[in-house]
């Protein structure tokens, strides 16, 4: 299952970078979605279900600092 999220302004300027988060399976890397999640079981491998994530985070801007040509 992969779930993404938009960059966002809070308050206060601070930027929330745009991100994505994938749930697979630890044993064999299976991508699941919502129903594998609540059967406690992996649908590829028969395992009992203990999860792994891969976060991806964009970089939305970059501060310049001194002089620029």
């Amino acid at each position: 299952m992969k779930q993404t999220f938009d960059a966002e302004t809070l308050d206060g300027g601070v930027i929330h970078s745009a991100h994505e988060i994938e749930i697979l399976c630890q044993h064999c890397g299976y991508d699941l979605d919502e129903h594998e999640l609540a059967m406690d079981t992996c649908s590829d491998c028969g395992t009992s279900l203990e999860l792994k994530q891969n976060i991806a985070i964009s970089v939305t801007s970059v501060p310049i600092f001194g002089d620029t040509m």
